[in-house]
């Protein structure tokens, strides 16, 4: 027993190796692991009872090994067994399962939903949403964070007849409310992980509105005109004489038309074709439909408020809620696919189980605020939408932790703080247009640019960790890349994890020689990004994919961690072969060293000497009974 524990051990850490990896898969490794999983429990029935714990590590080796030699993508996942299937969904179920087997286990079923549409089936019958509930009322955050990974796996895979009903056994089985208690609201930071999963969650959530965001409304629907029926009468019916069937079709008809022009419809004749475009479709009417029945008080209130205005003063509740719904979907991305890279969650769309129908009511009072604070004509609308989205967008960034506390910073966000907050960013990029001064740029620009590429180069010299593409984000594999201080080599080598500082040249195995490289490629011509075509690679990543190329056909491909650092690279990389730099980065940087160094130039400096080496730094203070702390 225990020299098969130290072989297993052995082979839980070799497998990283993809060299390694596929010897022992060509030797029909992988069947000999999944054969010890499956028997595993009734062989060592007897020796579970005498070596418990020895057994525990070893199968918790042997699926960390199987993760290993899976992650390396050379064996299909659609060879599995149902028996092997159902052994790993066991340990999920099991309540007091070894912390380390359940990870592995969690890990598994996620992969095998991600990577192949037969098991996605087979998983699902196997493994419950109930079953998995309890482990994220636990305390150990990993644990946590593989849960949600499944949830998330079986969300995306579930065909889209299947999505609404899995939607209403989470609501049912209170996933959110666990989730804000036990992770979001638990007294510990959350990781990037874990942030990436939650944002991952929140974009399924809100997708699931894609469907009626898409959908447009039919004018003969009676079902769906009652709708209209109904904010109609929420609005004007409180105030006007009881319904009764007396007064000519005419009269009535005339007083709809009157009363839907209030609503602030385009079309006071027949509402219904306002909803027929797409996107926002009917979910605008459904947002509306929510805003009248759940905030009467609110609805009635800007309605009235606004047929009582003059015509071209009043802000129109129809019109604004429908572009308002439209402008919300785009910020929060609805109907696009969860980005890879991306862990911008909002903890308030956590607190309420429909958190977007609370963020449009939150948002059309804004909206009718804002149009009274502008003093708006329906010439303004585009005007005030764009306000708007300014308000909502600088809120969102703050991520408040519930609504109410989105609704108190869009409370300081008021139009004139919108105005101030415009004037200063205006003034800092106050532009010189004068001749001289274009002159003197044009002077200066040469020795900035060059200054720009030397700190590009540096920062290749320092080197930065990559995170390898692999089919599944945990347990990341790492690679490091670095240019020679000489700028003649770049020197490339796997890591095992992200490292906390500079990685010296030798312990990095590859080198590519900079006067082999052929040329640098981006975004969709990378090499890497035409293989994932299948996979419906999201924009994100391909925004931070590059190549090198070199030799015949070879190339290193790289995704950067995030934009700066993809500038960074694809702007060092064209310095070496003495190409433009054209990035983004590039150009900010050129524009505030220019307007930092033409202001230098432009102070009134006459008679005053300028110091050639800087003033020397201070000595620290004998004490630091003079720091306060100003909050």
């Amino acid at each position: 027993m225990d020299a098969k524990l130290e072989a297993l051990k052995d082979l839980a850490s070799l497998s990283r190796d993809v060299t390694f990896a596929q010897e022992f898969i060509n030797l029909d490794g992988i069947c000999l692991l999944t054969q010890m999983v499956e028997s595993g429990t009734e062989r060592y029935q007897k020796l579970q009872k005498i070596m418990k714990p020895c057994f525990g590590d070893m199968l918790s080796f042997t699926l960390t090994a199987f993760v290993e030699l899976m992650d390396h993508g050379i064996v299909s996942w659609d060879t599995f067994s149902v028996a092997f299937i159902k052994k790993i969904a066991s340990f999920v179920n099991k309540s007091a399962m070894d912390i380390s087997i359940l990870q592995r286990s969690l890990a598994i079923l996620e992969s095998m939903v991600l990577n192949s549409h037969d098991l996605y089936q087979k998983v699902a019958q196997e493994i419950t949403i109930g079953q998995l509930i309890p482990h994220l009322q636990g305390t150990d955050q990993e644990i946590q964070t593989y849960t949600i990974a499944v949830i998330n796996a079986l969300f995306l895979k579930a065909p889209d007849e299947r999505r609404q009903e899995m939607a209403n056994i989470l609501a049912q089985k209170q996933l959110r409310s666990i989730i804000l208690t036990h992770v979001i609201r638990a007294q510990r930071a959350i990781n990037n992980e874990m942030a990436h999963q939650l944002y991952v969650l929140q974009v399924l959530t809100f997708n699931l509105l894609e469907d009626r965001m898409m959908t447009k409304m039919d004018p003969q629907d009676q079902a769906q005109r009652d709708i209209i029926f109904e904010l109609r009468r929420i609005a004007f019916d409180a105030e006007s004489e009881p319904n009764n069937s007396s007064g000519s079709m005419e009269k009535r008809k005339s007083m709809y038309t009157r009363d839907y022009k209030k609503l602030g419809f385009i079309n006071h004749v027949n509402p219904a074709m306002d909803f027929t475009q797409t996107p926002p479709g009917m979910l605008a009417l459904d947002n509306m439909l929510y805003f009248a029945k759940h905030h009467q008080d609110a609805y009635i209130r800007i309605v009235l408020e606004n047929s009582s205005r003059e015509d071209k003063h009043e802000c129109p509740f129809g019109r604004s809620s429908i572009e308002l719904t439209k402008m919300l979907c785009e910020i929060l991305k609805v109907g696009e696919l969860p980005s890879e890279t991306c862990n911008d969650f909002h903890p308030m769309f956590f607190t309420h189980d429909r958190s977007f129908e609370e963020f449009f009511c939150i948002c059309i009072q804004l909206l009718n605020k804002t149009w009274k604070e502008m003093r708006a004509t329906s010439e303004d609308f585009n005007k005030v939408m764009q306000v708007v989205k300014e308000q909502v967008m600088r809120a969102l960034t703050t991520k408040p932790s519930s609504l109410d506390q989105f609704k108190s910073k869009l409370q300081n966000l008021s139009y004139t703080e919108i105005l101030k907050i415009r004037q200063s960013e205006r003034m800092n990029q106050e532009d010189f247009q004068s001749r001289p001064i274009l002159e003197l740029k044009e002077k200066i620009q040469p020795e900035i640019l060059e200054l720009i590429k030397q700190q590009r180069l540096n920062r290749l010299v320092e080197g930065t960790c990559f995170r390898k593409l692999n089919c599944r984000r945990r347990q990341d594999k790492f690679w490091y890349c670095r240019l020679s201080p000489n700028h003649k080599v770049l020197h490339y080598g796997d890591l095992e994890e992200c490292p906390q500082g500079e990685v010296p040249h030798d312990s990095l195995q590859d080198k590519l020689p900079v006067a082999d490289i052929k040329a640098v490629v981006t975004g969709k011509d990378c090499p890497h990004m035409k293989e994932k075509g299948a996979l419906k690679q999201n924009k994100e990543v391909l925004e931070l994919a590059f190549s090198i190329l070199y030799d015949s056909n070879c190339q290193l491909n790289f995704i950067a961690p995030d934009k700066h650092e993809y500038c960074i690279w694809t702007d060092g990389l064209n310095a070496l072969l003495g190409k433009d730099m054209m990035s983004d980065l590039t150009q900010n940087d050129l524009d505030t060293l220019l307007s930092m160094e033409i202001k230098l130039r432009l102070l009134d400096l006459e008679n005053i000497q300028i110091p050639d080496a800087p003033p020397p730094i201070p000595k620290e203070p004998s004490n630091y009974d003079f720091v306060y702390d100003c909050n």
